[in-house]
């Protein structure tokens, strides 16, 4: 798997891009949020990738956020949800506005995006509404000086199958204090363990 690039833009028109890595050009399409923030041709730029293998075709997708590719990949394995789907979708609004509406149920807002029918905006708030968890400020525990560890420990806890809600509630019961990463989540699985 080709996990990221970094070179020199050689071409770009939305929403493909070539970067041209050691002497090869790589044909990348991006998500319109990523390709207006590129700079101008003949910059460097790394982006993250995604390599899907079809049976007639590899394309390489590029994202210039983990979130972004986080996204993309949770999208395609939503059932009916395709590259160009997912691409749309990421083109079309933000990560942190596409979870809210997945956590919202706003199907109008999923369903405004070309290519996203009701249908599939009805399947993508079914499907996504546990596995990606509130968008960034709106229900992640965050205490003051202790943002790194409590969003750590809180996206360890829905990696590791816990709810959004309960990985919340879980990081509360835990308390809050100086602690590392690694501490927050043992008394968070500590506590899940006495219940």
């Amino acid at each position: 798997m080709i996990g990221s690039l970094q070179g020199r833009i050689s071409a770009k028109a939305p929403p493909q891009l070539t970067l041209e890595v050691a002497g090869v050009g790589y044909e990348l399409e991006v998500p319109l949020s990523t390709f207006f923030h590129l700079p101008a041709v003949g910059s460097e730029v790394r982006l993250l990738t995604h390599l899907v293998v079809r049976e007639d075709a590899h394309v390489l997708y590029g994202f210039g956020s983990e979130e972004e590719r986080r996204l993309f990949r949770s999208l395609i394995r939503v059932s009916g949800v395709g590259p160009k789907i997912a691409l749309a979708l990421l083109s079309g609004i933000s990560v942190s506005a596409f979870q809210r509406c997945v956590q919202e149920q706003d199907l109008a807002t999923l369903t405004r995006i070309p290519g996203v029918g009701r249908k599939t905006a009805e399947r993508l708030v079914v499907e996504l509404r546990d596995r990606l968890g509130p968008p960034p400020g709106d229900g992640r525990p965050v205490a003051a000086g202790e943002g790194g560890a409590q969003t750590e420990a809180f996206d360890a806890l829905v990696a590791l199958g816990y709810r959004p809600a309960e990985a919340t509630r879980l990081l509360k019961a835990a308390g809050t204090g100086t602690q590392s990463t690694e501490e927050l989540i043992r008394r968070a699985l500590q506590s899940a363990v006495r219940e």
